[in-house]
């Protein structure tokens, strides 16, 4: 007998074996055990997480009919009937799965609605069930809307969707619409044991948990990777085949990246990724680890009562969470979890994941959590006030705790004061300083971007007249168009025209026939152009260059002489205009 994979083999057959849905199952239960049944129902979720199990059991429980061939309509149907094994094995003639994302068009959902007419063969009712609904076309939507909406008695519409958004409201309005939510790690976690417990195959817990959370929600994802995890083990879970398999990184590696940040340790984080690179470890998965370690310290930071007693890395997180403040915490996790959409655009994965972690080191508040601790009145009193050129601030951790070390109570260190960043404003010790001098020194104006020089000449005035007019008349397009713009006209003899072209690949022959054409066409007589190549000081795309630039220097003169620029402008110490972002009309 050929080996049945363990996501088949345990897929449930009644709504008590349901993991995970209680939500659907209730509600499904209440409506079959009351008899308040609706003729349409919409089941929407991620893959994996039980819609084509449920139509399934649906339609044994609208179809069963008991051990004896006497029951009716039940919310915990059989099994043992022969509808009720003839929908486990795909064989109910009056139970139909289609497959919307293979056949979408108006001609499948045709002749699946032209057996409606008909009454069930077998069961008591017919059950449609159409998969991946939202693939169909939109005449095939239009096709079943009659039909969806009054159906005969003994119809039964499943529809089902991992994308309900494109679903169209038509549709959503007659249905009766369930929404499986994906499933949490720990569930996944515990339905993995009992089915391994039932197989006889010996697991680490570590090695369910890397499986869990590996398939984000998905039950069926989980078991299809246990099936793999059992083939790669050779019968057994360990933690380590698993995360080997899964190209997991173990959570040591990022235990030691927080600890490094903790300490404010930049070459322990290079030290950290140099390990990883070693190892051939995932940057993805490092930081996917690291958000992961960071949710839970989080969550014990704010609430200390809702840790995982259970989890053997519960001390771990615990004295981490000990390690850095709430906020820096917040800010480390949403970093790693931006930093991993920006690996792909670095060099390589690893030296993206330096710069991720040295970006959350450079962010991280000025002296730590202990520079942000509570002062004591003595020390308050004892400190002195900084001037106004200078400001109080902490040092990193290493240093703090040596100067602890040598003193008791030490005192505040006077350091020049750094450059505020962009979205802090100034200091209120600096304030009124910052203020006078803004405003007995204006803000500069930035200096105007270069425009290019141009020369010009009648010659010039001429050519870049015709040049005008023969983009406006459309005769000249694309690269034509582009070797006149560029063009300089430096002489004209009778009927022979002179240019001068900087860029090789405009000077083709073909490209110069086709401008000659075009020119002798604007002037209305034959002439025959000469093109030679060097450099140009005045041509009609050099000119388009100095006006724009001549206007958008204007622009920006009138915005940084505006009163109200000016005034927020000397209000705001760090406030600037953003180069490039005024626009002319």
């Amino acid at each position: 007998m050929s080996y049945l994979v363990l996501a088949r083999k345990y897929r449930p057959r009644g709504f008590d074996a349901m993991v995970g849905q209680e939500h659907v199952v209730q509600a499904l239960a209440n409506a079959l055990t009351q008899q308040r049944l609706h003729h349409a129902y919409l089941f929407t979720g991620t893959r994996g997480v039980g819609k084509t199990t449920v139509s399934r059991i649906l339609a044994k429980s609208l179809n069963c009919t008991g051990p004896d061939g006497s029951g009716g309509i039940t919310a915990s149907p059989c099994g043992v009937c022969d509808a009720c094994r003839d929908i486990d094995a795909g064989r109910f003639v009056d139970y139909v799965e289609l497959d919307a994302a293979s056949n979408r068009g108006v001609e499948e959902i045709s002749q699946l609605l032209d057996q409606a007419v008909y009454k069930p063969v077998l069961g008591r009712f017919k059950v449609y069930m159409i998969d991946e609904v939202h693939m169909l076309s939109t005449t095939a939507f239009n096709a079943m809307l009659k039909t969806l909406e009054e159906p005969p008695e003994y119809l039964k519409f499943v529809l089902a969707t991992t994308d309900p958004q494109k679903v169209p409201p038509t549709v959503l309005s007659r249905c009766l619409q369930f929404n499986l939510r994906p499933m949490a790690p720990q569930t996944v976690q515990e339905h993995l044991a009992r089915v391994l417990g039932e197989e006889g195959i010996a697991s680490e817990p570590g090695a369910l948990r890397l499986l869990a959370r590996a398939a984000r929600g998905s039950m069926r994802d989980a078991l299809s990777l246990t099936d793999q995890a059992i083939a790669f083990g050779g019968g057994a879970l360990a933690e380590a085949g698993v995360r080997q398999m899964l190209g997991a990184v173990d959570r040591s590696h990022a235990v030691r990246i927080l600890e490094a940040l903790a300490a404010g340790d930049g070459a322990g984080l290079v030290a950290a990724v140099d390990a990883l690179r070693a190892l051939g470890l995932s940057a993805a998965g490092t930081l996917e680890e690291l958000a992961t370690l960071l949710q839970q310290m989080a969550v014990l930071q704010a609430v200390p009562e809702a840790g995982d007693t259970d989890d053997p890395d519960a001390p771990t997180v615990a004295r981490l969470a000990g390690l850095l403040p709430a906020d820096e915490t917040q800010l480390v996790y949403s970093i790693a979890l931006h930093g991993r959409a920006e690996l792909a655009l670095a060099p390589d994965e690893y030296s993206g994941l330096v710069m991720v972690l040295l970006r959350a080191l450079a962010f991280r508040p000025a002296g730590g959590p202990a520079a942000r601790a509570p002062d004591t009145a003595a020390t308050a009193a004892a400190r002195p006030r900084p001037a106004p050129s200078t400001v109080t601030s902490a040092p990193s951790r290493p240093t703090l705790a040596a100067a602890a070390a040598a003193a008791p109570a030490p005192a505040a260190l006077r350091v020049e004061a750094p450059e505020p960043p962009p979205w802090l404003d100034a200091p209120d010790e600096l304030a009124a300083a910052d203020e006078a001098a803004a405003i007995a020194a204006p803000p500069a104006v930035p200096a105007p971007l270069a425009s290019p020089t141009v020369n010009a000449t009648p010659l010039g005035d001429r050519w870049n007249a015709l040049v005008r007019r023969m983009v406006e008349a459309n005769t000249i397009g694309a690269l034509v168009r582009e070797l006149a713009l560029q063009a300089q006209c430096i002489g004209v003899e009778q009927s022979v025209w002179t240019l001068r072209v900087e860029r090789e690949t405009l000077r083709s022959a073909a490209n110069v026939d086709k401008l000659q054409e075009a020119l002798g066409a604007a002037l209305g007589a034959p002439v025959r152009l000469v093109v030679e190549a060097g450099a140009v000081d005045d041509s009609p795309a050099r000119r388009e260059a100095a006006e724009r630039a001549r206007r958008q220097a204007e622009a920006e003169q009138i915005i940084h002489d505006d009163p109200l620029v000016r005034a927020l402008l000397a209000q705001y110490k760090t406030a600037r205009i953003v180069p490039g972002s005024v626009k002319p009309h």
